[in-house]
């Protein structure tokens, strides 16, 4: 299968660019922009159809948008003036990938536990419960080994938490979600090639249609 890496630096003269990229309301739109760059008639699941996975980075240049997706984005559906574009096939990288191999990775996650049901009733907690801190740290530790990776250092950092509804209209328009972000960076060895390729291809964790599970991943020596 291949997967498309599509970078997308926004100018800020562009209102379209501007409304996608702001507030914390903005991952939903952005989920929208980026969902109109693939074929209108992918049903319900086209998100998971085409792999489509993002997130926004801040740079010293300003923001960032990087899209990985499993068919090509149709970039001339973007607005114009909306930013410089690029996009280039992972192939290359995935088929790299072998036991042993050092690598940098970089994955905002919306790390989380569900309570169980007696523990929920007693507390009152929510289905899920946003972890940070250690019990972050703790939370991707176990995802890595799962996706085979070895983390070798580990740094993590809050972001800020996402807003969203549901649906688009009926009840689900009125049902709010929340989903709050850790960006997860570090050094890894990779354990499982084969199960890392499915993984990067599936994302990790809740919250992909809010910018949250894209993992990348970069030979140590070529990281920056």
């Amino acid at each position: 299968m291949t997967a498309w890496l599509t970078r997308i630096i926004p100018d800020q003269r562009s209102a379209d660019a501007r409304r996608d990229t702001a507030g914390t309301d903005g991952a939903i739109r952005l989920h929208r922009r980026l969902m109109s760059l693939f074929p209108d008639d992918a049903g319900p699941e086209a998100r998971r159809r085409f792999g489509v996975l993002f997130r926004t980075e801040d740079t010293p240049a300003g923001v960032h948008i990087l899209l990985q997706s499993t068919e090509k984005p149709d970039l001339t559906r973007l607005p114009d003036g909306y930013g410089d574009v690029r996009s280039r096939p992972l192939d290359p990288l995935l088929d790299a990938l072998r036991a042993g191999l050092t690598v940098r990775y970089r994955c905002v996650a919306s790390a989380v536990r569900k309570p169980g049901a007696t523990t929920r009733a007693l507390y009152n907690l929510p289905a899920v419960v946003p972890l940070s801190g250690a019990a972050a740290d703790e939370w991707w530790l176990r995802q890595a080994d799962a996706t085979g990776l070895k983390p070798l250092q580990l740094h993590s950092q809050p972001l800020d938490t996402v807003h969203g509804r549901r649906g688009n209209s009926g009840p689900a328009a009125q049902q709010r979600v929340r989903h709050a972000r850790t960006r997860f960076d570090g050094t890894a060895a990779i354990t499982d090639p084969d199960l890392l390729r499915e993984k990067i291809v599936e994302g990790i964790g809740r919250g992909k249609p809010y910018g949250c599970g894209l993992l990348s991943i970069a030979p140590a020596r070529d990281a920056t």
